[in-house]
Order: structure tokens, then C-alpha cells, then sequence
């Protein structure tokens, strides 16, 4: 195994910096994404939000679930925002005003991330402002109904992909969204999910700790819209990670690293099988998406250097 720090327990906060009482779904991996990342950054942030599952789950008016200064925006300006609001602290501190640390935070879904946020991010990126990009992966829009984005899998039926006698469901490939973040050559960017708490919480430090900015995508399982049983949300997450669907790793400085190296990945079909927007593939399919999986593992392993 490559790396056993992964497995480390630690002391966390007990501090909730997102409060219960949101209405998320039962079995939601998202919230539960959102709820160590928010116990992993404290209190000294300012959130940037879009629109989305969290900020729904977690607003309704005249409550609110946040305990740390946070603004909800829209779908596609959410790097945009949380710009504003870094290049603002930066005004004031240069002013005088008040010597103000607070590390500003943008989280957004897939769909405010991949699709319609894609701009806002490239160009804060490009920018390099100092601020932490968080995406919650749950693979598609879910909050408005289960329409794919471009971060839905291959064979995955959603509501606007769906399967039936002429398709497959969804025919392209899942957008490789942190490739196309480290060719912007930023500082620090990670994949996590928080089926592995430790390892998700020590990246959110590192992030943090970053001076420049920093992107993490976090897979987040969605039991409504991947239709499997509300209590096998973190179940999801591992089988993700162990079948090489959903890889651990950070790239430091262009440098890459592989957190969790399994001696030999678990078939695919054990992360499809439980999964209802999967039910439908048949075995041609099935061996394709391995066939896809196994060549992606080969390419990042190559990258960190793992075995070669």
C-alpha cells in the first residue's frame, strides 16, 4: 500500500460549523462531505455557495444550517464571488482597515463546477487568487431532478440521459474536471471523498494552508440519484475507491501522488451492481467500462510514479 497515513485517527473538533437540523436526504454522503470539511476548516472562512443541494438543504428562509459567514450565489459565478471577496479582504488589509485571516471558500456542486461554473473557476484560477474551490461530485444536477452533467459516468440513466430500448443511458464519458484544473499549473489539487474522513480532512488542512489557489473534488454518493439504499452511501464511497472508479490522489506543484495504491482493484462490477442507474447495462457495457477504468489506473499510476 502506498500510503498508510489514509488510515490515521485522529482527534477532530467537536465544534459543528454546520448545524443539523438541514433537510437533506437520508443517507446523504454529500452533507456529510460538507460537514467534515466545514469541522476541518473552522471557524475563520468565509463561504462562497451555489446553488445547488447544499445551499438548499441547508437555507430554507428564515433558518439557516451555516455557522460561519457564508453567501449563497448562483450557479455559474461562485469563483467569481469568492474572487470578490479575497481580492476585498486583501483591499482592507493593504487599507489598514483590520487585519483580517479568514481563508475564503467556494463549494458547488458538479454541475456549478463542471458545466455552468467552468468559466468563473478558470479564470479565478488563471488569476490565482487565494482561495479554496471545494466540488461535491454527486455526478449530476441533482437538486433539479437528476439531469446528467458533464460529471455523469458513462451508462449512468438520469432523467435527461435516460435508458431504454435505443440508449444506454449516458453516452460520453465523465469529464476529467481535475486534469483540466492542474493544466492551470495551480498550487494544490486533490480528489477525496468522505468515506475516508482522514484523508478528506487532511487535504481540506493542506488546502487551506495554501497560499494561491486550491481545488478539491470530493465524490459525494447520492443515494436518490444513484438509487441505491439510503445506508450505503459511505459504502458507496469506498467501493468507488477500491474498484479505481474514483482514485485518491493530489498533485502538489504539478507533482503527482497516489494516496491509496490497493495491491489489486475490486472489478467494477462490484460498484455498479448496487447502484440503480447501472442496473440496466448489460455485460458488453459492463467489461467496456472496465476496460476504461483499469486504462485510467495504468495512467495515474504511471504519473505518481507507482510502480514503474
Amino acid at each position: 500500500m502506498e500510503n498508510f497515513a489514509i488510515y490515521v485517527p485522529r482527534l477532530l473538533p467537536q465544534e459543528e460549523n454546520l448545524a443539523p437540523g438541514h433537510r437533506a436526504c437520508i443517507g446523504c454522503g454529500e452533507v456529510l462531505a460538507v460537514r467534515l470539511v466545514c469541522k476541518a476548516l473552522g471557524r475563520r472562512v468565509i463561504v462562497s455557495n451555489a446553488t445547488g443541494c447544499m445551499e438548499i438543504v441547508s437555507s430554507p428562509y428564515p433558518t439557516t444550517s451555516w455557522r460561519v459567514p457564508w453567501m449563497h450565489t448562483l450557479f455559474e459565478n461562485t469563483a467569481a464571488t469568492a474572487s470578490g471577496m479575497e481580492a476585498g479582504l486583501k483591499a482592507l488589509n493593504r487599507k489598514g482597515k483590520k487585519a483580517i485571516t479568514a481563508k475564503v471558500v467556494a463549494m458547488a456542486g458538479d454541475g456549478g463546477t463542471s458545466d455552468i461554473g467552468l468559466q468563473a473557476l478558470s479564470g479565478a484560477l488563471e488569476r490565482g487568487h487565494n482561495f479554496l474551490f471545494v466540488c461535491y461530485d454527486n455526478e449530476a444536477y441533482m437538486n433539479t431532478g437528476i439531469q446528467r452533467s458533464s460529471a455523469t459516468p458513462f451508462g449512468a440513466s438520469t432523467t435527461t440521459s435516460p435508458a431504454g430500448k435505443l440508449s444506454i443511458g449516458q453516452t460520453s464519458r465523465k469529464k476529467d474536471l481535475t486534469a483540466i484544473v492542474v493544466a492551470h499549473r495551480i498550487p494544490y489539487v486533490a480528489t477525496a471523498c468522505p468515506s475516508y474522513p482522514f484523508d478528506l480532512i487532511n487535504k481540506v488542512e493542506k488546502a487551506a494552508a495554501i497560499q494561491g489557489p486550491a481545488y478539491l473534488q470530493v465524490l459525494s454518493p447520492c443515494p436518490t440519484g444513484w438509487r441505491h439504499p439510503s445506508d450505503l452511501a459511505v459504502r458507496m464511497g469506498r467501493l468507488a475507491v477500491e474498484t479505481g472508479v474514483f482514485p485518491l490522489y493530489e498533485v502538489e506543484n504539478g507533482k503527482y501522488k497516489l494516496n491509496l495504491d490497493l495491491p489489486k482493484l475490486r472489478p467494477v462490477m462490484d460498484y455498479l451492481k448496487p447502484q440503480g442507474r447501472f442496473r440496466h447495462l448489460p455485460a458488453e457495457e459492463v467489461e467496456r467500462i472496465q476496460e476504461q477504468v483499469t486504462a485510467d489506473y495504468e495512467e495515474l499510476k504511471k504519473k505518481a510514479g507507482v510502480g514503474a
